[in-house]
């Protein structure tokens, strides 16, 4: 990026109920005149300036007009800042032509995407062109896939001071979420089901975990399809419904470092749901449940600061080196996944990227490649995330 850009980090999309906590964030953490220069974005005007007023946001932070339907107002929004952060979805209905046209220009971005189907297009489509104009894009910087990728990675770094070695297989275990999914999570999925309905390839693409390694396989991996009694960890699990995007994103990060993790990495994720007779009924209960796919939330649709504030989630990642020692890390966030934590992790990777330029090249990352002890230190030190070996 050689020409003079007015804004460090542009948020579109910041009238929606994820938008407006990501430029209260911004506001509080980052001020207005320091080293972070953000810009609020949407379609109207008057709904930024009723957003900016309600969020108690001084009017000195620009308003930016930009809209997915117009072309123009597209490519103006991101000529003029270094980083867009969007959160403008389903991404496959309304992003497309967003990541194109930042891609050409060397604007980097960063995304809640958790839509593996198009994220496989665009990195067919842009990832050369990201290379060449120096354009870091970054998919999937919310609860998918934020603390698996970096937890993962973490996990991974302490094998190597300890073992010597990466661990060949992790299991990711979420312990405890407390306060759900956002209604965009929701239509991203209907979205998706809705894609595969029309395009039966791209049912192949969902199924497969090397998705996003660009043609590189490896070995079969678990699926977390069904209940399951793990031994060492001593509890039940059941299917995750982030895990079909989540561990596609780990597989990438693996990629994307030169298989750091190894060419024999096995990577799959779960639920715990207790020991014992309960645990297994809760195991089956979770397998069993449609209520995501009746579910009438909606983008914009959102819980009270109250509920935001009492939520939590915290992950078990635990492998085992090939002498048998198990090594356990945890990561845990301080808010509910789909809003409040969301909203700090997005944020931060838009400021990481922002501040540190020479932290990779261009092309499609994700957060862990692209920026893996920079963004955990950010996320500790300012998101109320924390990455913990437990043993």
């Amino acid at each position: 990026m050689t020409q003079t850009r007015e804004f460090g980090i542009t948020v579109y999309g910041a009238t929606g109920y994820t938008g407006r906590l990501i430029c209260e964030y911004l506001h509080l953490r980052y001020g207005v005149d320091g080293e972070v220069k953000w810009a609020m974005a949407g379609r109207s005007r008057a709904k930024l300036e009723a957003v900016r007023d309600e969020m108690g946001i001084p009017a000195s932070v620009p308003l930016v007009l930009a809209d997915a339907d117009d072309l123009s107002s597209i490519k103006a929004m991101v000529a003029n800042t270094k980083v867009v952060l969007t959160t403008v979805g389903p991404y496959q209905l309304y992003g497309s032509e967003l990541v194109a046209q930042c891609a050409a220009a060397g604007t980097d971005y960063v995304d809640l995407c958790g839509e593996p189907g198009w994220m496989h297009q665009m990195i067919a489509q842009y990832q050369a062109t990201a290379k060449q104009s120096g354009a870091r894009i970054l998919f999937s910087c919310g609860f998918d896939s934020i603390p698996f990728d970096l937890g993962v990675l973490f996990l991974q770094e302490a094998a190597k001071q300890r073992f010597g070695a990466p661990i060949s297989k992790v299991k990711g275990r979420v312990r405890v979420m407390k306060g759900g999914f956002s209604g965009g999570t929701l239509a991203s999925l209907k979205a998706t089901l809705a894609s595969a309905t029309k395009q039966p390839e791209l049912i192949k693409v969902l199924q497969d975990p090397f998705a996003l390694t660009e043609g590189v396989s490896g070995p079969q991996q678990p699926t977390g399809s069904v209940p399951q009694y793990d031994e060492e960890l001593g509890s039940w699990s059941a299917p995750f419904i982030m895990a079909t995007i989540n561990t596609k994103n780990v597989h990438r990060t693996n990629f994307l470092l030169n298989h750091a993790f190894g060419h024999d990495f096995v990577y799959d994720e779960m639920l715990f749901t207790g020991p014992g007779e309960k645990g297994e009924a809760a195991a089956k209960a979770v397998a069993a449940d449609r209520s995501m796919a009746s579910s009438d939330l909606k983008p914009g649709d959102g819980p009270t600061k109250e509920e935001r504030d009492n939520g939590s989630y915290d992950v078990l990642f635990a492998g085992s080196s090939k002498q048998g020692e198990m090594l356990k890390a945890s990561v845990k966030g301080d808010r509910d996944p789909g809003y409040g934590s969301t909203s700090k992790m997005i944020a931060e990777s838009a400021v990481c990227l922002l501040l540190n330029p020479e932290a990779a090249s261009g092309g499609i990352w994700t957060p862990g490649a692209a920026l893996g002890d920079l963004l955990i230190k950010r996320l500790e030190k300012n998101a109320g995330l924390t990455f913990a070996l437990e043993n």
